[in-house]
């Protein structure tokens, strides 16, 4: 991981004189010109850990028990690539490996194997500011004002006050937080925390923004609220965007293209494209029929027997199967 030092320098001159902030960008020319922000090639992740067999007794003798060494493969050589602005919604069930591709995205887990590309550069060589992640939860500092906890970033990296100030104010305007500026996160709805979240992490001028089920915990009327926003946010930044969700009518009503985790084939199940204008009406036909198609598609995606096989090898799991019923889309 970069140092605070490195960091506050790439910061800073990303956001040198730098961008037209009040320009809206057409995303479609962008993303028809094919530019490669991201590119995975051969992911994979697994986790390890041991199994003791035998007497279950709290002290086993060498006699009758053994420890076996377990592994399970989350991701198996995954491999995609996204456009520059390009909007990707990843949708799968838990334990499928969304949010651990987002962390190695993000540089949280470096422990995988493969090749990562972002804007054509290594992952090891692109600055941690280029990729900045949104959790469900803001993380927001409960000290500090909704001025303030946007303006953390660009204080820590020595940008002048001046500068600070032009951007984290068209940054709360674009989020609509201007009258409360001066609130304290205590003071504000789980909607409006989470627009401090997004505004907090587009001040550090990212090419990626990486969202981990940012609206989960919010309430429908809240949730759709938020996708008017972010898609106006989208047009006006042009960046390109990754979100996770389990909710298939929030990834085909945000994304240009959805894509399909399975925790059965520890990869990708299948790619959706949604060639249709924003903003986006969630009773549109062909909003229903991607929707469907993609629960069509993940009725084989679990692993349905306490074991399975992937590559000539045989592996358990001990998990219990999930009924089909859960497939059902929750209300966007």
């Amino acid at each position: 991981m970069s140092s605070v030092n490195s960091v506050g320098e790439e910061v800073a001159r990303k956001n040198e004189g730098g961008t037209d902030m009040g320009t809206t960008v057409s995303t479609s020319t962008n993303r028809n010109s094919e530019i490669e922000m991201v590119m995975l090639e051969n992911i994979s992740k697994v986790y390890y850990g041991n199994k003791i067999n035998g007497n279950n007794s709290k002290v086993n003798s060498s006699r009758n028990s053994s420890t076996v060494l377990l592994e399970h493969i989350v991701l198996d050589n995954l491999n995609l690539r996204i456009t520059k602005g390009e909007f990707v919604t990843i949708v799968g069930p838990s334990g499928c490996g969304k949010s651990t591709l987002l962390n190695i995205l993000a540089g949280i887990d470096t422990s995988y194997t493969g090749r990562i590309l972002i804007d054509g550069a290594p992952i090891e060589k692109s600055p941690d500011t280029d990729r900045i992640i949104i959790f469900q939860e803001g993380a927001l500092f409960p000290w500090l004002t909704v001025y303030e906890n946007i303006d953390f970033g660009l204080k820590i990296a020595k940008i002048s006050k001046e500068k600070r100030r032009e951007i984290v104010m068209h940054y709360i305007d674009m989020v609509q937080l201007t009258c409360f500026a001066h609130a304290f996160v205590h003071q504000l709805s789980g909607g409006m925390k989470q627009r401090v979240a997004i505004a907090r992490a587009l001040v550090l001028n990212p090419k990626i923004l990486l969202m981990d089920e940012p609206f989960a915990a919010l309430d429908v009327q809240t949730r759709r609220m938020l996708y008017d926003q972010l898609v106006r946010i989208h047009e006006k930044t042009n960046k390109t965007i990754i979100f996770v969700t389990h909710n298939i009518n929030e990834a085909v009503a945000l994304g240009d293209r959805a894509i399909v985790m399975s925790a059965k084939i520890a990869g990708i199940k299948k790619e959706f494209i949604i060639d249709l204008p924003r903003p986006r009406q969630l009773d549109h036909p062909l909003i229903n029929s991607i929707t469907s198609a993609i629960i069509e598609e993940s009725k084989e995606m679990y692993i349905s027997d306490s074991s399975f096989t992937r590559n000539n090898i045989n592996y358990r799991d001990d998990r219990p199967e999930l009924e089909l019923g859960s497939l059902r889309p929750q209300l966007a």
